[in-house]
């Protein structure tokens, strides 16, 4: 449904365009943290002085031209060359690099907090981690043993804490978590508009250049592990940890990919014999899946330095170990034979990557839903953050002009390398950013925003599906009460566990914040009013309705009263323009 331009004075239309270059380079850069070392520079420090922008515009197209895989290449070898050292919290920064020096060239480093303070240091080269291994000793324990298994993770303790630990500037450590909602919504509400508001939510929430570090250092530790039983694996991260959406926090979801092994058993050359390896055999590879994961799960179990909680569930849908990663901070689920998640990795990161506007609705929407208890990070009836997701994308493919384009009109771009059948199901795209188009919609975050929560406030559940593949409502297959088609695995709804009653609770609080927007969202009548943004992620709703309790629709809600009338008292003192910045 296309939103009525006639809602914004066209001067100010014509005002904001002038920021949408600004925005596209600044978020762009931001959302590709992942994707190159140098994507990653320009994060690091503002650009500053004439030209800046232009700069930043310029190493986004520089990083736009390498595929997924690449960049997942790139981060993996990168990882390789890292080690993690647990260091006291009062260290001397300069003498640790000094020390570590000795074995190479350091190429980057930073600290963290995470049951004491670690330090990532990338070597330029992988021999330098050998010379540190060389290097290392066991600890002695008097009442245990230690397992001897030699990892990257090194711990380093002072010989003379004193006069070390004396009279020196305590280390920068990076964040690793979100800053909290009322932290949140006070940086919201000294924004210009709700379209900063949005942009402002992501730069706040967005996984940093540090954390898409860690994360592939920690598949690479893992990696380590399964190498002693399978020498050619990978283990790669997909899910929030790459495909752009993913927020401070966030669980990281590991892939043990053993395809490389049998492609060197089938690209072999024996002249005139036929050689094989003499292998185990198991009915089903389903089965043989669980039996790798099991065995992989209890040599992390047992040996894998600051594993916790290790627990293998085999007999889910798609098995998988879950532990904790104490080291690094974070919950880990390793699978085996996903390689369609995979994929759904790749198509989520091109859509995030095409237009600053997606990302920033994704990360909005999502985070309205978290604080509304719309979603819920215990299995349930509730709506996933993936449906919300596919949901604001088939969204952005209805506007009109559309402002990214269907799965099928991606696959018509695809080249003969982008073709991919996995297990049946046709998962081809094209992998090039550089073969898309950028979309001719120039519409504000602020009606995106808006137009998202009319849009599903008021559409037919009941008769149909949503689809991204068409970019068209379709017939609903089945009876489920919320159905979004696998964009891959075309036969499944990834939103069949969704009851009614958790979809009649989304459509309400939707139709509710599309007409709350539409009374706070032309900017702040005081510096501590909740408006906008701001206003939408008040929890007294969502928490009332979790609790069973049945709430009015529309502007009836106490809630939504007691905040107009305070707007209209604040009203007096003025209120800022309306900022129609994209």
């Amino acid at each position: 449904m296309a939103a009525p331009m006639g809602r914004v004075p066209l001067w100010l239309q014509c005002r904001g365009l002038c920021f949408l270059r600004r925005a596209e380079a600044r978020l762009r850069v931001a959302g590709n943290r992942f994707s190159s070392t140098e994507a990653a520079a320009a994060t690091r420090s503002e650009p500053q002085g004439p030209g800046s922008e232009e700069a930043a515009a310029d190493t986004e197209i520089s990083t736009r031209k390498k595929t997924f895989s690449k960049i997942l290449a790139e981060r993996r070898e990168q990882a390789q060359r890292t080690v993690l050292i647990n260091c006291p919290s009062k260290i001397n920064e300069k003498k640790l690099l000094k020390y570590l020096s000795s074995h190479g060239n350091i190429k980057n480093h930073f600290f963290y907090e995470s049951y004491g303070m670690y330090a990532v240091v990338e070597f330029s080269e992988t021999d330098s981690i050998a010379s540190l291994q060389d290097a290392t000793g066991s600890v002695q324990l008097v009442d245990e043993c230690p397992v001897p298994f030699k990892s990257r993770i090194f711990t380093i303790t002072l010989k003379n804490p004193p006069s070390q630990a004396s009279n020196q500037t305590p280390v920068y450590r990076h964040k690793q978590a979100t800053i909290q909602v009322g932290e949140l919504l006070t940086n919201l509400c000294n924004a210009d508009s709700v379209s900063d508001q949005l942009y402002m939510l992501v730069e706040k929430y967005q996984l940093t250049e540090e954390n898409t570090k860690l994360r592939f250092f920690t598949c690479s530790l893992i990696q380590d592990i399964a190498s002693a039983y399978f020498p050619d694996c990978i283990v790669k991260p997909f899910g929030s940890s790459v495909n752009s959406f993913g927020k401070l926090g966030c669980d990281l979801d590991m892939f043990l990919d053993l395809d490389a092994i049998r492609k060197n058993a089938t690209q072999r050359k024996t002249g005139p014999f036929n050689i094989d390896y003499l292998m185990k055999r198991v009915p089903s590879e389903r089965i043989a899946t669980q039996r790798t994961l099991y065995v992989i799960g209890e040599f992390i179990d047992n040996f894998g330095p600051g594993c916790v909680g290790v627990q293998k569930i085999l007999n889910a849908r798609c098995p998988l170990v879950r532990f904790s990663h104490q080291p690094s901070g974070f919950q880990c689920d390793l699978t085996a034979n996903n390689r369609i998640a995979l994929k759904s990795s790749e198509l989520l990161y091109i859509y995030g990557s095409l237009d600053p506007r997606v990302r920033a609705l994704v990360f909005s929407v999502r985070c309205w839903a978290r604080v509304q208890a719309i979603t819920s990070s215990i299995p349930g009836p509730w709506i996933t953050n993936f449906s919300l997701t596919l949901m604001v994308l088939f969204f952005l493919q209805r506007r009109k002009p559309p402002i990214i384009p269907t799965l099928d009109q991606l696959k018509e771009l695809a080249d003969a390398e982008d073709k991919h059948l996995i297990e049946g199901h046709d998962c081809t795209f094209v992998s090039d950013l550089n073969k898309i188009k950028p979309t001719e919609n120039t519409e504000t975050l602020d009606v995106l925003l808006s137009d998202f929560f009319e849009y599903f406030g008021n559409f037919p559940f009941n008769k149909f599906s949503l689809n991204i593949r068409k970019g068209k409502e379709q017939n609903k297959p089945e009876a489920s009460a919320l159905h979004i088609q696998n964009p891959f695995e075309q036969n499944l709804n990834i939103s069949k566990n969704v009851n009614a009653t958790q979809l009649e609770r989304f459509v309400s609080l939707a139709r509710e914040s599309a007409w709350l927007l539409q009374q706070t969202g032309k900017g702040p009548f005081s510096s501590n009013q909740r408006w906008g943004l701001a206003a939408l992620l008040l929890t007294s709703a969502g928490n009332n309705a979790s609790k069973g309790t049945r709430r009015k629709r529309g502007p009836a809600s106490e809630r939504i009263k007691g905040l107009l009338e305070s707007l209209k008292l604040s009203a007096e003192n003025g209120k800022r323009p309306f900022s129609t910045r994209a």
